[in-house]
């Protein structure tokens, strides 16, 4: 199958986004299909354009597709408020297109609070584009199921999570030099909604271990806390920013991986499936995640980490202390979870699943435009 992938949110090595745009791409060309990315030119540079500037950008990324869409038996997009040019002009061609929703439409509020004066035009973009969708994909069962609700619920819908890459994280990668002796681990974007606050209150409470460090990897709107907390806290070590094959050498040398993320405007309660939640369980180390749905449902039931309330600092440093006073039951969890991932979250598992998803909203497409089948045959 020849598929055109947008991205307008510009995938950058060491996002969340960067990982599994690349991933589920690798993962459907080796699957024979032939997959043409279609995202930002400032995609490998962190300083981004002007709001202007990326508008203008995203307008010639679809116009660049729309010249070209009759070329492609399906347009996958990376949910965007934006994309709504190319999913019109899908539309008129008839091919179908299958959007990858990783969010409410609150996520765009929290990330971008200036956008809020223009709630209303963002929410109709998005939700018009999921009514004409011919196939959804979500990463939580709950998010699913706004999904549903937002799109009317006639067209073919996936739950497909995030995954791991079981080479750069697991248990066998070399350890990175120069860490303390013991330490948990907090990866990724440094949101503030990521838990900031909450990982600066657990390591200054007094259950905290005294041995055990908290290395972080990554920056972000948080970065600043972090600092000034790490001056008067020796048990913050900052890493930075460091490249995205790294950083499986600190995660599996740590003793868990924390995913503390909190509750903006309400965006967790449709569930939360964080690419470091599946990269920790993949380093064979437990998680310690916050009582959200789906996250906490897939530690719960696996046994595979702890789970805490969310914005709780010393609930998180007790869960550590926990972990850290039970080395075998620490390092039981983790083999549970390493086998999980192994089992069922691979990111080529993640692929697998989603060639066959693209499959049945093709087939299921082409039934209901069978003039598409016609001109197809012909040539047109």
């Amino acid at each position: 199958m020849r598929i055109a992938y947008l991205a307008l949110e510009a995938p950058r090595e060491g996002q969340a986004s960067y990982v599994h745009v690349v991933e589920i791409i690798e993962g459907l060309r080796r699957r024979g299909h032939v997959v043409e990315l279609f995202a930002p030119s400032y995609s490998d540079r962190w300083i981004r354009p002007s709001l202007a500037g990326r508008l203008w950008e995203h307008l010639l990324i679809q116009l660049r597709l729309a010249s070209r869409v009759r070329q492609y038996q399906l347009i996958y997009v990376r949910a965007h408020p934006m994309a709504a040019l190319a999913a019109r002009a899908a539309r008129i061609f008839q091919v179908p297109v299958v959007h990858e929703v990783n969010g409410i439409y609150e996520d765009i509020f929290v990330g971008y609070p200036t956008a809020a004066r223009w709630r209303s035009l963002v929410t109709r973009l998005w939700r018009t584009q999921y009514r004409h969708a011919a196939g959804l994909i979500t990463v939580t069962p709950q998010l699913a199921g706004w999904v549903k609700q937002e799109s009317g619920g006639h067209q073919p819908l996936s739950v497909i999570p995030n995954g791991a890459n079981t080479r750069l994280f697991s248990p066998e990668r070399e350890r990175y030099e120069g860490l303390p002796g013991r330490y948990v681990v907090f990866f990724g974007g440094l949101a503030h909604w990521h838990g900031i606050s909450t990982l600066v209150a657990a390591t200054g409470d007094a259950s905290w271990p005294a041995d055990v460090s908290l290395v972080i990897v990554g920056d972000g709107s948080g970065t600043s806390t972090l600092e000034q907390a790490a001056r008067d806290n020796k048990k913050l070590v900052l890493l930075g920013r460091r490249p995205y094959a790294e950083v499986g050498s600190v995660v599996a040398g740590a003793l868990a991986g924390l995913v503390p993320i909190s509750n903006p405007g309400g965006r967790s309660m449709t569930g939360l499936a964080p690419l470091k939640l599946f990269e920790t369980l993949a380093c064979g180390i437990p998680a310690i995640v916050s009582d959200f749905p789906y996250q906490a449902e897939l530690v719960r039931s696996n046994h595979c980490g702890l789970v805490f309330p969310a914005d709780d600092g010393k609930a998180l440093a007790q869960a550590v202390s926990d972990l850290a006073r039970s080395p075998a039951a620490a390092a039981e969890m983790g083999r549970r979870g390493l086998d999980l991932i192994r089992r069922e979250h691979s990111w080529d598992a993640r692929a697998a699943q989603t060639d066959m998803f693209l499959h049945q909203v093709v087939a299921s497409f082409d039934r209901r435009h069978p003039d598409r089948l016609s001109a197809r045959a012909s040539g047109r």
